[in-house]
C-alpha cells in the first residue's frame, strides 16, 4: 500500500514546501541566518519543493538530481523561480568535473533533505562537499536513521503488510528478498529497497563520518516523530526526549527522523 504522494507529484511537491517551511528552515536559523541573496544548493532535489521556502526568503537556489523526470517535474513547478533566474535546476552527478569547476567554493549553504540515506559511500560525499561550501559555508542534513521502524523506506511497498510492517529492513538480504519477491513486489521496488539497505545510514556512524572530515554540529534535533509523518499519516510530530536521544544505538530503533546543521572546523 504505497502512499498517496508516492503517486501524485503536486502533492508531494506541496508537502516538502510546508515541511520546508515549517521546521527545517526554523531549524536551521536557530543556528545560522538565511540572509537575501545567500547561494543554496540542494543535493536530491526531486520536485523543488524544498527549496521555495528558501527562495521566497530571498535565497538563490541551485537544485541537483540525478532523475530528469523529477527535474522537469521542479522546473513545471518553480517555472516563475527559474525564468527570474532565482533558481537553476542541473540533471547531472555533482562528482562531475564541470560540476566542480562551475560551483567550487560557491555555497553559504548545501540541503541534503532525505537524501544522504540514499548515496553511497557517505564519506566521501561529506569529504567532497567542503570543496562547494564558501568558507563559513554550513551543511544542513535531513535523514532517518538506519535501525528506526521504517528505516529501509518499506512504505513504498504495494502490499499492505509489508509497507507498514516494522524492522522488516534489517532481515538478512537474502531472506528480506525473498519476501519482497514472494509477496510480489515489483522488480523496480525490490531493487529499490535493496539499494537502500545498502546504504541506509545510523547516527553513529554519521557522527563519526563527520568526526572524520573535521566538521563541527552547530546543532542537531532526533524526532520521535518525523515531522514529514503529519502530512503521510496525520501524526503530529514530536522531538525525541533528551534522555533517548543521548543512548547510543538504542536511540537509532525509536528516532525516526534526525535534523544536524554542520560546518568544516578549520582549527
Amino acid at each position: 500500500m504505497s502512499l498517496a504522494q508516492h503517486h501524485d507529484a503536486r502533492l508531494r511537491f506541496q508537502q516538502q514546501v510546508d515541511n520546508s517551511a515549517t521546521y527545517v528552515i526554523p531549524f536551521i536559523e536557530e543556528r545560522f541566518s538565511l540572509v537575501k541573496g545567500m547561494k543554496i544548493m540542494e543535493i536530491g532535489c526531486g520536485e523543488g519543493g524544498v527549496l521555495r521556502p528558501f527562495m521566497d526568503k530571498g535565497c538563490v537556489a541551485v537544485g541537483v538530481d540525478l532523475v530528469p523526470a523529477r527535474i522537469a517535474l521542479a522546473n513545471d513547478f518553480l517555472q516563475e523561480y527559474v525564468s527570474n533566474e532565482q533558481l537553476r535546476l542541473i540533471n547531472k552527478n555533482i562528482y562531475d568535473l564541470d560540476f566542480l569547476g562551475e560551483f567550487k567554493n560557491s555555497f553559504d549553504l548545501i540541503i541534503l533533505k532525505d537524501a544522504i540515506e540514499h548515496i553511497p559511500d557517505q564519506e566521501k560525499l561529506m569529504s567532497y562537499l567542503k570543496q562547494l561550501l564558501k568558507p563559513t559555508g554550513t551543511i544542513f542534513l535531513g535523514f532517518p536513521p538506519w535501525y528506526m521502524p521504517h528505516g529501509g523506506h518499506q512504505q513504498i511497498c504495494k502490499n499492505k503488510l509489508l509497507s507498514v510492517f516494522p524492522y522488516i529492513h534489517l532481515l538478512p538480504v537474502a531472506v528480506y528478498r525473498g519476501i519482497l519477491k514472494g509477496l510480489k513486489e515489483d522488480a523496480d521496488t525490490v531493487k529499490e529497497l535493496l539499494e537502500i539497505k545498502e546504504t541506509g545510514i545510523s547516527i553513529e556512524r554519521f557522527e563519526r563520518i563527520l568526526e572524520k572530515n573535521h566538521y563541527s554540529v552547530l546543532h542537531k534535533r532526533f524526532y520521535l516523530i518525523n515531522p514529514i509523518y503529519q502530512y503521510k499519516f496525520g501524526w503530529k510530530p514530536r522531538k525525541q526526549s533528551g534522555f533517548i536521544a543521548s543512548i547510543p544505538y538504542f536511540r537509532n530503533f525509536v528516532t525516526t527522523c534526525v535534523y544536524y546543521l554542520v560546518q568544516e572546523d578549520k582549527r
